[in-house]
C-alpha cells in the first residue's frame, strides 16, 4: 500500500458520483428501514425510544464522516511518502483507544442514558432505548473504522470498493431486519444496523489486505512506526469536536421534542433523517472526495469561497425541490409510504416539518463542504473552542425554539446553531464574508426559483398534482435559466482532479 499506483483519472464529479452512489443506496435502504418501522411498529412510545437511541448512532456516524475528513489529507501524503500502511495502522490504534470506552460506557450505563435521551418519558420509550442503545453504538463504531479503511482506499484513488462495502452492508442489514422485525420489534432494527456496520468495515479492510498481499508488503510496513498516540488523538479530537457538537445539538433537541407528545420524537427523527439524506448524497460526498485533490494541488485561502459555493450548488437545488414537494404534498406522500400512522394531520405536520428543515439543510451543506478545507489548510487549532461554543448555545436555542414554534422551532434552532458553526469554520479560513455572500446569493436564487415553481401550483391544484407540476416547472426553470453559478460550479468540479 505504500507504493504509488497510477491514478484512476477520475475527476471530482466522477469520484463524487461514485461516493454519492454508495451513500444513495445506503440512504435509500435506510429509508426502507424507516418505512418498515412505520408500517410494522407505528408511531408509538417504543418508536420514540428507538429514535432516541438512534440519535446516538447519528452522532457517532457523523463523527465517522468527520474523521474521514481528518485522516484523508495525512493518508494522501503518506501514500506519496510510501508509508500508507503504517499511517493507517497508527490511526486505527488511536481510534481504538477512543472507541472502546464509548462502547463500554453505553453497554454498562444503557438504562440511565436511555432515561436522559427520552426526556424521562414513558417506560416503553425508556425500555426500547436501553435495549437498542448498545447495538446502535456497535453499528456506529463499525462505521468509524469503515470510514478509516475507506479513506485509505481513497488515498489509493479507489472509491468503488468502499461504496460496495456500504451497499453490501445495507442490503444484509435490511435482510436481518426483515427476518426478525415481527419477533423482535425495534431490537431487530438495531441488530440489522450492527450487521450493516460490520460488513461495511470488513469489505474495505479485506480489500486493503489483498492489495498488501499482492504488493508483497512486509508485515513490518503496517505496524505503527511512531509513538504518536497522543498527537493523533488530539488531531482526531479536534477533527470530530465541531461535527460532534452539532450532532449533540440534535440530541439536545430530542428531550424538548418529547414535550410535544407521544410520537413527536419519531416525527422529528424522520424529518431530520430525510434532510440528512439530501445533504449526505449531495454535498457530503463532494466534500469528502475533494479532500485528496485539494491536498495534492494546494490552494490559496482566497479560493475557499469559490470552492464552497461551487461544491454546494447542486445540493442547494436538491434542497429547493425537496422543500417544495414536501410542503405541498407531504401528507399524501408520507402516508402512502409510512402507512396509516401518518395520515391527515400527522402526515401534513411531518411534510411541513421536512420543509422547515430546509434552512438547516442549506447551512449543513455549506458546513459539510467547508470543514474538509480546514484540515487541508491545517487551520484546526481553534475547533475545540468552537465546539464548546456550539454546545453552550444549543440548550437555550433548543428550549427557545420549542417554546416558540414546537417541532419547526426546533428545526430552526438547529439551523441557527449550524450557521454559527459554519461561521466559525469560515472565520478560521479567513473567508467568512465572501463565502456567506456567495452561499446567500445561491440559496436566494434557488428560493426564488422554488417559489415561482411551487407557489402557483399549490394555489391552483390539489396537493399531489401541485407537487408534481411544481417539480416539473422547477426543473424547467433551472434548465432554461441556466444560472451562471451552476454553470461555474460544473466547470470547477470537472477541473478539480
Amino acid at each position: 500500500m505504500g507504493k504509488r499506483t497510477d491514478s484512476t483519472g477520475l475527476g471530482s464529479l466522477a469520484t463524487g458520483a461514485v461516493t454519492a452512489l454508495g451513500l444513495a443506496v445506503q440512504t435509500g435502504l435506510a429509508a426502507v428501514v424507516g418505512v418498515i418501522i412505520a408500517r410494522e411498529l407505528g408511531r408509538t412510545a417504543e418508536t420514540d425510544g428507538f429514535f432516541a437511541a438512534y440519535g446516538v448512532f447519528i452522532v457517532l456516524a457523523l463523527a465517522a464522516n468527520a474523521l474521514r475528513i481528518v485522516v484523508l489529507p495525512p493518508l494522501a501524503r503518506a501514500r506519496d511518502d510510501r508509508r500508507l500502511g503504517a499511517e493507517t495502522a497508527e490511526w486505527a490504534l488511536a481510534l481504538g483507544v477512543f472507541a472502546l470506552p464509548v462502547l463500554v460506557l453505553c453497554a454498562a450505563a444503557a438504562r440511565p442514558l436511555a432515561v436522559l435521551l427520552t426526556g424521562f418519558g414513558p417506560d416503553a420509550a425508556r425500555d426500547a432505548a436501553a435495549d437498542t442503545l448498545p447495538l446502535v453504538v456497535v453499528a456506529a463504531l463499525a462505521q468509524v473504522f469503515a470510514g478509516l479503511a475507506a479513506s485509505a482506499l481513497a488515498a489509493l484513488d479507489d472509491y468503488v470498493i468502499a461504496a460496495l462495502g456500504y451497499i453490501a452492508g445495507s442490503v444484509l442489514g435490511l435482510a436481518v431486519i426483515l427476518l426478525r422485525v415481527h419477533e423482535d420489534g425495534v431490537r431487530a432494527v438495531a441488530l440489522g444496523m450492527a450487521v450493516n456496520g460490520l460488513v461495511a468495515v470488513t469489505v474495505p479492510v479485506v480489500a486493503l489486505a489483498l492489495r498488501a498481499r499482492r504488493a508483497r508488503m512486509p508485515r513490518a510496513a503496517v505496524k505503527p512506526q511512531e509513538t504518536t498516540l497522543t498527537r493523533r488523538a488530539s488531531l482526531a479530537g479536534r477533527g470530530i469536536a465541531l461535527p460532534l457538537a452539532l450532532q449533540a445539538a440534535y440530541l439536545v433537541c430530542l428531550p424538548f421534542a418529547a414535550r410535544e407528545g407521544v410520537g413527536a420524537v419519531t416525527s422529528f427523527g424522520y424529518a431530520y433523517l430525510l434532510g440528512s439524506a439530501v445533504v449526505a448524497v449531495t454535498a457530503s460526498s463532494l466534500g469528502l472526495v475533494t479532500s485528496v485533490p485539494l491536498t495534492r494541488a494546494g490552494f490559496d485561502t482566497r479560493q475557499v469561497a469559490n470552492h464552497v459555493v461551487s461544491s454546494s450548488w447542486l445540493a442547494l437545488l436538491a434542497v429547493g425541490a425537496t422543500a417544495g414537494v414536501f410542503a405541498l404534498a407531504g401528507e399524501q406522500l408520507l402516508s402512502a409510504v409510512l402507512g396509516g400512522s401518518y395520515v391527515a394531520h400527522v402526515g401534513e405536520q411531518l411534510g411541513r416539518l421536512v420543509a422547515a428543515f430546509s434552512p438547516w439543510m442549506v447551512a449543513t451543506i455549506g458546513f459539510s463542504v467547508a470543514l474538509p478545507v480546514v484540515f487541508v489548510a491545517n487551520r484546526t487549532r481553534r475547533l475545540g473552542r468552537f465546539a464548546a461554543l456550539i454546545l453552550a448555545i444549543s440548550v437555550p436555542l433548543a428550549a427557545l425554539g420549542q417554546i416558540a414554534g414546537g417541532l419547526p422551532g426546533l428545526a430552526l434552532a438547529l439551523a441557527v446553531t449550524t450557521v454559527i458553526a459554519l461561521g466559525c469554520v469560515l472565520h478560521a479560513l479567513h473567508a467568512a464574508r465572501e463565502t456567506f455572500l456567495g452561499l446567500g446569493r445561491a440559496a436566494g436564487l434557488v428560493l426564488i426559483i422554488a417559489a415561482v415553481a411551487f407557489v402557483p401550483a399549490g394555489l391552483l391544484l390539489p396537493p399531489l398534482a401541485a407537487a408534481l407540476a411544481g417539480l416539473a416547472v422547477y426543473a424547467a426553470v433551472v434548465a432554461l435559466a441556466r444560472p451562471s453559478g451552476l454553470y461555474s460550479s460544473w466547470r470547477y468540479l470537472r477541473a478539480l482532479e
